[in-house]
Order: structure tokens, then sequence, then C-alpha cells
């Protein structure tokens, strides 16, 4: 079949003439003559077809000649905002991965990951042309890319969720889209607009530097963070890669020197290695210093060192020569050899204070090893056609990657995954030990409460306490790499909302969430119950398991139970359930039910069995806003008090029933001006972290009625924060901004007594 593919428009000249300020720009100005610029030559077919064959010789030349002119021809003369041909980025996309050695379907999906979206090829096109599995690699990657949601904050959320699905299907997904990422970051400088350069170089260090490192390709990661700093803090990277010339003019061939003399120690002892150092890239210098709140004269070790060995023996031995010959900096050893990372990586990593009396960082490996630490995942080639058995190290790297699936399959919102997929793929790892020796890889920072969840769901749920190294220690202690960790157990124990405080991997948040979730539907469903036996009793019905089954039916809810839950948390009223099981309710006029004025405006609320003008007041303990499900409560010489559903003082008036009443908000409550909700913020103690939660609050519309700090420690600061909103939808919208923030680390909503605001209000009929 022969695709008929219309060109692109020629992008229109600009009108105007390039005045003074544009013309000392020196980077807007590159940009207007970027067209006129010579173009780089194009690799060739053949040059392509070499580079694959190069690492895999029984390349199907045929298939990669085809995808080749076919891209070419469907991208025809469109052109990026560099002034280069279009096909020359999809070329480049493909040059990278025949870096990585990918097979053959992932270079042809390269080639044609944006013909669909660009051009009018079609995916029956593709499918007709290249089949099922080139089809399914470029649908996958095309639909990363088709997004058009309200907000950006959401927007990345979901292009991430729809990322991990794609990849827990076919990870060659990602790695095409990680190398498209990485063109389109080299080529950054031609997007005019600064806030869309801004925005793509946030995005990659929050999201795709990341997930390469997730998956091993290191080299791709400090590229990526390497390019979006220099794009974010151009001053800070300038000034890195300034003091690191002077540093290399002033020590000459400092590394070669140090390099040499490694290689000529171990040869010595008889090890035969490849060694080769290189200076560490700006933005790794850079957050180093931020981390550890260091200045550049401080910092030590700025260069790296790689020995290649045969043998895994050869690694040890190494090993041994170094810390013979040269002092081996305390607490800078870890093993990966012995403990790989759950990506696969593997290394021996020490520091020492190395010739020159210069501190070297050392990492010791196989050539195998070497491979995987370089390519990640691509290394493993899951994909070639004559590998068969079973890769159980890929097996073993792709481990976060089901867990973080199943977070997102039964989560709550793609924030809150976007969250937990944060945790995943920022933390260092710690490992620790159970009782028999059974190795748990833990974010650093992890707890017993995360190791509890880390071995089994219900070992968590039930955990009380836990011994590390024999010691008894409290749940939220912060683990240690080595620590041999006995969580203690017991049936009667749930999990506590406040673990969610200190825990760090996002599957024991998810556990401990979907907990709570499943006892608040539990409360809810009781609630509910108590809710209708009132609303019954006081139209001398009876609440009947075959009414509340016939009303479900009738109202589509699958169980009884759901019913129930409805009305306990205030989706449904109990006089709705009441007028479905009994219909000639409806229109009783002695029932003498009371309903909002029509076109009443402001606040109201509709209160049964009251007149207008009876006056309410909204409890100081609870704090409810429009959208909470609330009930009223008669209390002697204060009338009438609304309370949301889980309020403590409920819990004291349980056993007088008689005096709840069934209220809810009327169509205009949040309307009526401000409600006062009352926060806790956990953020990192940095500069700038409070000011980024203004901001979150501000740009949400919120206000801050008052602020307090709770807690303050060298690691975080925790805020009480009461925020003027309109109503309990407002509120979740600014908790959902505030949980994906970088400087926030947890928020919850909480009650507790406010400053008076005057809340009193009177009741509508």
């Amino acid at each position: 079949m022969t695709t008929s593919v219309a060109p692109a428009p020629e992008p229109a000249p600009k009108p105007g003439v390039v005045g003074p300020a544009l013309a000392r720009t020196g980077e807007a100005l590159g940009r207007l003559l970027a067209p006129l610029r010579p173009r780089p030559r194009l690799m060739r077919q053949t040059e392509l077809v070499e580079r694959v064959k190069s690492y895999d010789p029984g390349a199907d030349e045929s298939l990669l000649n085809r995808a080749y002119v076919y891209a070419m021809k469907a991208h025809g003369k469109q052109f990026r905002a560099s002034g280069n041909p279009y096909f020359s980025h999809p070329l480049e996309v493909a040059a990278i991965l025949t870096d990585l050695k990918l097979d053959v379907p992932t270079i042809v999906t390269a080639l044609l990951h944006d013909t669909v979206e660009d051009t009018y090829v079609t995916l029956d096109d593709v499918k007709e042309n290249f089949g099922e599995e080139i089809v399914g690699l470029v649908d996958g990657v095309t639909k990363l890319s088709q997004l058009e949601l309200f907000s950006e904050r959401t927007k990345q959320a979901e292009n991430f969720r729809k990322l991990m699905l794609a990849m827990s299907n076919d990870i060659r997904v990602l790695l095409v889209k990680l190398a498209d990422r990485l063109h389109n970051m080299r080529t950054l400088n031609f997007v005019e607009k600064p806030e869309k350069r801004e925005r793509i170089a946030q995005e990659t260090v929050d999201i795709y530097a990341p997930l390469a490192g997730r998956i091993g390709m290191q080299n791709m990661r400090e590229e990526l963070e390497d390019l979006a700093f220099a794009e974010l803090d151009p001053e800070a990277r300038n000034s890195i890669v300034t003091r690191l010339a002077r540093l290399d003019a002033q020590s000459g061939d400092r590394i070669g020197r140090i390099a040499d003399q490694l290689k000529h120690k171990l040869d010595e002892d008889g090890i035969s290695a490849t060694v080769y150092g290189r200076a560490k890239r700006p933005y790794s210098i850079w957050r180093k210093l931020k981390d550890k709140q260091l200045n550049f004269e401080q910092l030590s070790d700025i260069f790296g060192f790689r020995i290649i060995v045969g043998t895994t023996d050869e690694c040890y031995r190494a090993l041994g020569v170094l810390h013979t010959r040269w002092r081996m900096v305390p607490e800078r050893f870890k093993d990966f050899i012995s403990t790989p990372k759950t990506n696969g990586y593997r290394s021996i990593h020490t520091t020492v204070i190395g010739p020159e009396h210069q501190r070297v960082e050392v990492q010791i490996r196989t050539g195998d090893m070497h491979d995987v630490a370089e390519r990640g995942v691509a290394a493993h080639w899951r994909y070639r056609e004559d590998v068969r058995e079973k890769d159980h190290a890929a097996e073993a790297a792709y481990q976060w990657l089901r867990e973080m699936v199943e977070l997102l399959e039964h989560g709550n919102s793609v924030e809150e995954f976007l969250e937990h997929s944060r945790l995943h793929m920022y933390q260092d790892q710690v490992f620790c030990f159970t009782p028999m020796g059974d190795l748990i890889s833990l974010p650093k920072g992890a707890t017993p409460i995360d190791f509890a969840y880390a071995v089994h769901t219900d070992v968590g749920n039930t955990a009380v306490g836990a011994k590390v190294n024999g010691a008894h220690a409290p749940l939220h202690t912060q683990l240690r790499n080595g620590d041999q960790v006995e969580i203690i157990r017991t049936k009667d124990q749930t999990p506590s909302p406040l673990w969610e405080q200190f825990v760090v991997t996002g599957r024991a948040r998810f556990e401990i969430r979907k907990y709570l979730r499943h006892a608040q539907r539990d409360e809810n469903i009781g609630f509910g119950r108590k809710i209708l036996e009132k609303t019954f009793t006081d139209e001398h019905r009876a609440l009947t398991d075959k009414v509340v089954g016939e009303v479900a039916k009738k109202l589509r809810l699958p169980k009884p139970d759901d019913l129930l839950a409805e009305v306990g948390r205030g989706q449904l009223r109990a006089n709705e359930v009441l007028e479905a099981a009994y219909p000639e309710l409806r229109l009783d006029p002695a029932r003498g039910r009371q309903r909002p004025a029509s076109g009443q405006k402001g606040r109201s609320i509709s209160i049964k069995g009251l007149t207008q003008g009876v006056s309410y007041d909204l409890g100081q303990c609870c704090h409810p806003l429009p959208g909470d499900r609330i009930v009223g409560l008669v209390v002697p010489a204060k009338g009438v008090v609304i309370h949301t559903i889980d309020c403590a003082e409920l819990e004291t008036a349980e056993a007088a029933m008689e005096d709840w009443l069934d209220v809810s908000w009327g169509p205009h409550a949040a309307d009526s001006g401000a409600n006062v909700a009352r926060v806790l913020v956990r953020v990192k103690n940095e500069p700038g972290s409070l000011a980024a939660v203004a901001t979150v609050i501000g740009n949400n519309e919120g206000n801050i009625f008052n602020l307090k700090v709770a807690a303050r420690n060298p690691l975080y600061f925790e805020f009480l924060i009461d925020l003027q909103v309109r109503d309990l939808a407002h509120l979740e919208n600014i908790l959902g901004a505030l949980r994906v923030n970088a400087s926030v680390e947890s928020v919850e909503r909480v009650r507790g007594p406010q400053e008076p605001h005057g809340e009193t209000a009177e009741a509508v009929a």
C-alpha cells in the first residue's frame, strides 16, 4: 500500500525588521537566523543499517530501509524550530537508540513515532505496512502526546499515568520516549517562548530524568538533568563550569595522571583493567552542594573513576588493592554486587584518599556490569528473537514497575499516583534484613512501617512495634543500611492515619490509605443505617433489609450496602431513600416538609422540622464546609449546631439520636463568602518552601487566614494553616496541588478551634 502524505506548509517568514533590542539578544537572533544556517547532513539509510548491524548482524535491513523512506516521505517538507527538516528529529531519536543497541522494531518505532501525530499517516497505515508489533509501539508513544486536559498539574499527572501503563505493556515505549525527550532537550534552545522552555525543562528534571535513572540508564539521566539545569538555572551552571575549567587549568591533566596510577597499581597485582575518569556533571555537583550545604571549595570529590575488570572475583581483588594502597573514606563504601539495586545495577563503590592526596570516588565492575550500568534495561536484550530463556535480572528490575502499576490501578487519583511515583524514583536506597536474613530494599529515610508493608500488607496492617538490631525502636525510626528489623504484630491493631506522616514508600502510603478508605466505608454504612432508621421511624415506617435492597435496585446501586454508604457519606439524602421506598409520601402535605425558598441567595440550609429564621451555629470543633456531609445536633440553650458526620462531638451524642437532625447545604451555600478550613502542612526545611506553599494556595484562589508553626526540626517544618475556601471541592483542589509540589512532604485537613470569624447564620425553610 502506498500512503499519500500531504507535506506541512513552509513556515511563514516573520514580518518586521530586527530592532536594536533583539539584535543585542544573541539567543533570540540565533533563533531568527536558524533557517539560514547550513543544515546538518542527515544520516543515510546505509549508515543507519550499518549502525544496527554492528551489534545485531541478523537485523532486518529491508524493514529498516522501508521505515526510513516511509517516515521521510511522511514528514515531507516539515521543518523544526531550528530550521532543520523535521525528519532529522526521528532520525536522531533512532540514532540515540542504536547507541543503546536496541532491536529493529524499536528503531523502526523511533523513525515512525511522530508520523501519526504530525502527518496524515494513520495507525491503520502503520499496521498495514509494518505489522502488529510496531503499530502497538507507535500507538503507545503517540498516546503520550495527545493529552488536552484543563490544568498543567493534572496534565503532567495524567501524562505520567499513561506513560506507566504503556511501560507495563512494553518497556520499549519508555525507551523511545526517553530518546525523544533527550533529542528535544538537546534542541531546546530553538523553542522561542521562555515559559515553554522552562515547562519542558522542569518536566524533564521531575519526570523523565528520574525515570531514566530508575531503569538504570544513568548516562541518559545525567545528560537530561544537565540540559534541564542549563535552562532552569543558567547562572548557577555557568558558575560551576567556569570553576571546573579553572580547576583543570591549575591542575593540568590530573584525571589522566590519577587514572594511570590506579592502573599501574592494579597491573602490579596482576589485574588487567581498563581505568578511566571524568569530572562530575555540573548538575550533579550543584545538587551535592545544595544537599550538603557546601560551597565549591569544600567539595573534594568532584572526580569519578571507573575500573572495568574481567570477573566478579577481580572486582573484589581490585578493591583490596585500592584499600591496601590508599586510605578508605569511612561510610563511603557500597557493595551493589552483593546487593544489586532494584534496576539491576551492580558495582562496588568506594572513596579513597588517592594519588596526589586527592579524594577519589571509584566504581569497580565487570564488562557485563558496565554494560547494564550504561544501557540499563536495554542491556538485557529482552526482545531479541534468539534469546528465549527468562532474564531473572530483568524480572527483578521490573518489580518496581509492577508495584507502581498496582498503585495506579487501585489508587484514588492521578495526582496521588504521581506523588507515589516521585517517592519511588527520587530516593536513594537502604538495604535491611528480616530476622531470617531476607533482603528488603527500601528508599532512604524509610521506617519500620515501610519495611512491614514491603514484607506483606498484613504485616503492615497489624504492626504495633519494631525491633531494630534487637532493640525496641519507635515505628517512625529511620532505618539505615544493614539494619535487621523485626516487626511486632497483633491482630487487634489497625493502621493509624498518623503513619502517613512518616512513611516514605508509595506502597506503604497506598496500603494505609486503602485500609482507611475501607474503614471509612464501614463507618459510613453504619452511620447511614442509623440515619435511615431515624428518618423511617419519624414517618412510622420500618427500615428492613428488603426495603433497603429494593431501593438500591431502584437507584441502580450494585449492593444494599452501597445505598447505606451513600447515605452515610452524604451523597444521598435520607428523605430521597424514604420517598423511593414509599412514593406516596412525596406528595403528602400532612408531612409538613420544609424546602429551601425558591431563588434563595447566600448561605442556606434546609432543616427538616424548623421554620425559616431559626438560627444555627457551625461547630467550631469540626468547621463544616459546603460539600461536607453534615448533621444538626439540638443542644440545650444553644439551638442547632451543625457538625460534619465524622466529628468527635457526635460520638458523645450518639446515644441520644433523637436530637439529631438530617440537614444538608443549600444550593448557594458556597456563594455566601469564604469558609475557613484548617490544614497541617509538612514542608522541607529549606529556603523557599513556605513561599512555594503560599504560591500554590494563591494560584488556586485560596487565602491564608491564619498561620502557625506547629513543629520544627532540621529536616522539616509543620505549619497549621487556616485557609479561606469556597467549599470542600475547593479545599480538595488546593490539597491536591500541594501534595504534588516538590517542597511539600505531606498535607492533610485537621480539626480544631480557629480564630472566631462570625459563623452564625439563619436556617432557611
